[in-house]
């Protein structure tokens, strides 16, 4: 009996209206969404609201031009078939900005505005070139290869020859990929304590112009003089920097050293700090 009742005309008419209701709503259901999708990529692609114009602002070596191809490049096609990547609502600007900042080392930071929904502002801050590196190994060769660095150890582009001492110049391979050094940290984790002991050199008028830093974290620190054979300071990479510069301090304020210095600078060879609240010389 129960599995004639299961098995009723009846019932079979009844489950086949469910199935026919069921896949009803799931057509009515496409449909809307198909027009609203439609609608949509309409509306997305109204003028008023896609950008139309690329303006490129704060540069001044890397060209707006360059800029704006790499941006047009990236704003090109649609998403999905249907809406543009240049709608003001959803256009690309994290892919503008990693494909410009790779393809542009010189652009330190970059920002996106858009005026009167159709020009696309990119505002662009380029590396400063504060100094040079030059090679894993100091002295260089005669075919020396200098590319500059920015305030953070950031090795940016190559570098035109210079005569004398324009730069003050880093050599070492901490971090750099020495083939192709374009892209690379110098040192990152001690190139901030670097700057500050330079300057703190600066200030001690020692002028520096070269720092070395060694495979085993010897660092020497190289002062500028007019011939070859440059006395040169040495340090450990991880120091405390501070310190260092206050014993050194120090040390050019005691003597004899403090007149050495001043009158037999030109037969210094080096200053060793390597050593705790310790300042070693050798003059020649």
């Amino acid at each position: 009996m129960k599995r004639n009742i299961l098995s009723s005309p009846r019932l079979s008419e009844l489950k086949k209206r469910r199935r026919r209701g069921f896949f009803n709503k799931i057509l009515i259901f496409l449909c809307l969404f198909g027009i609203g999708l439609a609608l949509l990529a309409y509306l997305s692609r109204l003028p008023g609201i896609n950008i139309e114009a690329i303006e490129v602002r704060g540069n001044s070596i890397v060209s707006a031009e360059t800029i704006q191809a790499g941006a047009e490049a990236q704003l090109a096609g649609k998403y999905f078939w249907l809406f543009p990547k240049t709608n003001v609502l959803f256009y690309p600007k994290s892919k503008i900005k990693k494909f410009l900042a790779t393809k542009y080392q010189r652009l330190d930071d970059i920002v996106f505005s858009v005026r009167d929904n159709r020009i696309l502002i990119i505002s662009v801050m380029e590396r400063k070139p504060l100094f040079t590196w030059c090679g894993a190994d100091w002295p260089a060769d005669e075919e020396e290869r200098c590319y500059f660095l920015d305030r953070g150890g950031y090795i940016f582009d190559t570098a035109p020859y210079f005569s004398g001492e324009v730069y003050f110049k880093f050599y070492g391979s901490a971090g750099v990929r020495t083939a192709d050094p374009i892209g690379s940290y110098f040192a990152r984790e001690h190139f901030p304590n670097f700057i500050l002991f330079k300057e703190t050199l600066t200030a001690l008028e020692l002028k520096p112009a070269v720092l070395w830093l060694k495979d085993d974290g010897d660092t020497e620190i190289f002062l500028s003089r007019s011939s070859d054979d440059k006395p040169k300071i040495i340090i450990q990479a991880d120091a405390d920097m501070e310190n260092l510069a206050e014993n050194l301090s120090a040390a050019l304020e005691t003597e004899p050293l403090k007149t050495r210095i001043k009158e037999e600078y030109s037969k210094l060879e080096y200053l060793d700090l390597r050593f705790e609240n310790k300042v070693y010389s050798k003059f020649r």
